[in-house]
């Protein structure tokens, strides 16, 4: 009875029409990310047709079919119900992997020769490490951490539990996963750079506060395929700044 009485005091829900999604993108300041998302896929576009850039239905097929593996959508019931959640057709989620696959041949047309130099001349950006941090806003409370670290072998886990503000450190004991350099606030990325496992880094302060660091493990450089994804993209964000100044 409470349940059905609470239900009825609820609208009914409605697909929202173009019109009012627009006016909810106004209200909430995420119009000109979309547009500028809008123009930047319509730029790719126009870019890959100028440079005779296409993909074959093979190409198509297979990545459509690591999305759908990628995502469990291991049938067509499972497929459909994806896309009505996703409240789009078929056909435009079928667009959208082309649209993804031209990216991906555009940023290695563009810049897949220079990718070994940029690598070779960037590599460090491109190591990962195993990182733990505790974050505070306080400066003498960062101070303070630090010293029972080091003073005092204090329990890196136990402090970032009791103090540190960011969600996944806590919940963690501190543990922030394996992370790219590149990845990382470049504050932080320059203070860690050549620093042995275990020692204790900081207090270093960023825009969000004072990180007390610590590295778990280094991983050895490998130029993989990961890496060269990231690589072809660090090549794609230059260009475009440099288009536009």
């Amino acid at each position: 009875m409470i349940q059905t009485a609470t239900q009825s005091l609820l609208p009914q829900s409605s697909t929202p029409s173009e019109t009012e999604i627009i006016a909810y993108l106004h209200r909430s300041y995420q119009w000109a990310e979309i547009i500028n998302a809008v123009e930047l896929e319509a730029m790719i576009l126009a870019l890959c047709q100028e440079f005779g850039i296409e993909i074959t239905d093979e190409e198509w097929q297979t990545a459509g079919d690591a999305f759908r593996l990628k995502h469990q959508l291991l049938g067509i019931q499972q497929t459909q119900a994806w896309l009505q959640q996703q409240r789009i057709s078929l056909e435009e989620w079928s667009e959208g992997i082309k649209n993804q696959l031209l990216f991906t041949k555009l940023k290695e047309y563009l810049f897949g020769v220079q990718v070994d130099g940029y690598y070779l001349a960037n590599r460090d950006h491109y190591r990962r490490v195993a990182l733990s941090q505790i974050l505070v806003r306080d400066l003498d409370q960062a101070i303070a951490i630090a010293q029972l670290l080091r003073e005092q072998n204090a329990s890196f886990c136990a402090l970032a539990i009791e103090h540190s503000l960011g969600q996944q450190s806590q919940t963690n004991g501190g543990f922030m996963g394996i992370r790219y350099v590149s990845e990382l606030a470049p504050e932080i990325a320059q203070a860690i750079k050549n620093v042995e496992v275990g020692v204790i880094i900081g207090p270093i302060q960023t825009q969000v506060g004072y990180h007390i660091l610590r590295i778990e493990k280094w991983f050895p450089l490998k130029f993989n395929q990961s890496a060269r994804e990231r690589v072809l993209e660090a090549c794609w964000q230059v260009w475009l700044k440099e288009q536009s100044s």
